[in-house]
């Protein structure tokens, strides 16, 4: 993917409405995530579209289920092309493994190299008490250091975390692994129904390799000019080349 480390969510119910919004903002931003919503509503064809366009494609379907499930949703995401994939690593070390493994093999079989497999840690919208209330360790950290310690001994190149955690992961996990960063909110920009966020310059200054923001660029007036001042905003994180 570009050096550009903005991911932009295409968070939108149709795909008129996609194609419309990344024709507007693809020169500021690396790449588009699609998630449920609009995979929901257009189906692979979408992803087809982005890419046909020249544009990197996160698909963010959070894929969660016994491993040969997951290793064969994972190979139909290798054909179609993503460049990253999400899987969540509550779905234990087997699952994970079988992602990876479908990931490389069906790459290699293609002739092209492997999307990065993410396992999602917790979702920024969860926090202490919506934790214990699902029955997982109220300690967010403890939660997410643990399910990043199993994703990535089982064979993951990356991670999605809040920019909360990105700090800590940093130092306990090898140089290599990818942090993917959701919850990113502009100081000026509510924080919606995000639990643990911080602004893009604070995410990438923790240790974070992409940004994935939705509301703050596409439901802005003019999302490429919101997409370029958050890009400024970055060009000066030291680390950020």
């Amino acid at each position: 993917m570009a050096r550009n480390p903005i991911i932009a969510a295409l968070d939108v119910p149709t795909a008129e409405a996609a194609l419309e919004l990344a024709k507007k903002i693809a020169p500021a931003v690396g790449g588009f995530k699609i998630g449920s919503e609009l995979f929901t509503a257009a189906g692979p064809d979408i992803v087809r579209r982005i890419r046909a366009t020249g544009s990197a494609v996160f698909l963010d379907l959070k894929f969660h289920d016994i491993p040969n499930t997951v290793a064969g949703a994972v190979a139909s995401a290798v054909r179609l092309d993503v460049q990253m994939l999400t899987v969540h690593a509550s779905g234990g070390a087997d699952m994970l493994k079988a992602a990876e493994q479908s990931a490389q093999e069906t790459a290699w079989e293609l002739g092209h190299a492997p999307p990065l497999v993410l396992g999602v840690t917790l979702l920024t919208s969860l926090d202490s008490h919506a934790l214990s209330q699902i029955g997982f360790d109220p300690n967010v950290g403890r939660q997410v250091r643990r399910l990043a310690n199993m994703a990535t001994q089982g064979g993951l190149r990356g991670l999605v975390c809040s920019p909360l955690e990105v700090a800590e992961l940093r130092q306990i996990l090898t140089a290599g692994v990818q942090l993917v960063t959701p919850g990113i909110r502009p100081e000026t920009h509510p924080a919606d129904d995000q639990k643990r966020t911080l602004s893009p310059r604070e995410a990438i200054a923790a240790g974070a390799n992409w940004l994935v923001i939705g509301r703050p660029i596409c439901a802005a007036p003019d999302p490429r000019a919101a997409a370029e001042k958050i890009l400024e905003s970055l060009t000066q994180v030291r680390h950020l080349v």
